[in-house]
């Protein structure tokens, strides 16, 4: 079978536009991310988003759902959200640091989903296909899910450009040029969340803050300026999810892992070509 039919095949069919959509999305909220220093919020929000997918299993066998997993993603969704909310208040409201702050996301949000999903009767093998992805598993309902996610996130993270750029860049003048700074960094942060629970079934909870930051190091090593960096990034997202997935689907690989592991080379050729380019170019100055 070709890549062209295997893309277009019933199998592939939904995982592929969710991929796309995660590569499209994933860079631009991890351009805001990037420019304000918080690079590893999506790694936080996927482990609080565990103990969410656990809570849901949890809900699903009190309310003796045929299948346990049917409240996994809604569960996901609503505790990445929340722990978003929580590390932005917790950090204004508690004066703690960011790091401390997402330090307690992650090995709250592990811990809780380990005990939890065992309390539901399923065991941390159940979180594998969270943690690192797959595709077997993708149903119509996640498509229509990440086609809400991915509307919501791109008209935010695109509509409202101009005050998430001033946020991130300098709060105090976000602030005197008479911002909603508080709101805004809280936006952001729930945008954050919604991607990470979009990205969950393909990419896994654990590779998706990967997928929010390499695209944007590896654009930034061959463009300049945040709206090229953001729009380089989202290409890059994109190739690499087609690639990656089409790597998987011809080897039994994870495809959070492969799709992961491209972006990262991608960032290496533009991290060698942006160094190599230069000399080359002074040498040939030079003589």
């Amino acid at each position: 079978m070709s890549p062209l039919d295997l893309l277009t095949s019933d199998i592939m069919r939904f995982p592929l536009i969710i991929a796309i959509l995660i590569g499209l999305t994933a860079p631009i909220v991890g351009t805001y991310l990037v420019q304000k220093r918080l690079s590893l919020l999506g790694d936080g929000l996927g482990h609080v988003a565990l103990t969410g997918i656990a809570v849901g299993w949890l809900v699903a066998a009190w309310t003796g759902a045929a299948l346990p997993q049917t409240l996994a993603i809604p569960g996901a969704l609503i505790a990445a959200v929340l722990g978003a909310i929580a590390i932005e208040l917790v950090r204004e409201v508690g004066h703690t640091s960011r790091d401390v702050a997402l330090a307690i996301l992650f090995y709250g949000g592990i811990a809780g989903g380990v005990v939890l999903i065992q309390a539901a009767g399923g065991t941390s093998q159940n979180l594998m296909a969270y943690l690192f992805g797959s595709i077997a598993t993708v149903s119509s309902a996640d498509l229509w899910t990440a086609l809400v996610l991915a509307v919501v996130v791109i008209g935010v993270g695109v509509g409202l450009r101009r005050m998430l750029f001033a946020v991130t860049s300098d709060e105090e003048f976000a602030r005197a040029a008479g911002l909603p700074v508080r709101a805004l960094n809280i936006l952001l942060a729930v945008i954050a969340a919604l991607t990470v629970t979009l990205a969950m079934r393909v990419v896994g909870a654990l590779m998706v803050s990967a997928l929010m930051i390499v695209p944007v190091a590896a654009a930034r090593t061959v463009v300049s300026g945040f709206a090229r960096t953001m729009l380089t990034a989202s290409v890059i997202g994109v190739l690499c999810a087609i690639v990656g997935l089409v790597i998987t689907a011809y080897v039994d690989l994870p495809p959070g892992g492969v799709i992961v592991l491209l972006a990262i080379a991608v960032y290496v050729v533009g991290l060698i070509a942006g160094t190599a380019l230069p000399r080359a170019a002074s040498r040939r100055t030079a003589q």
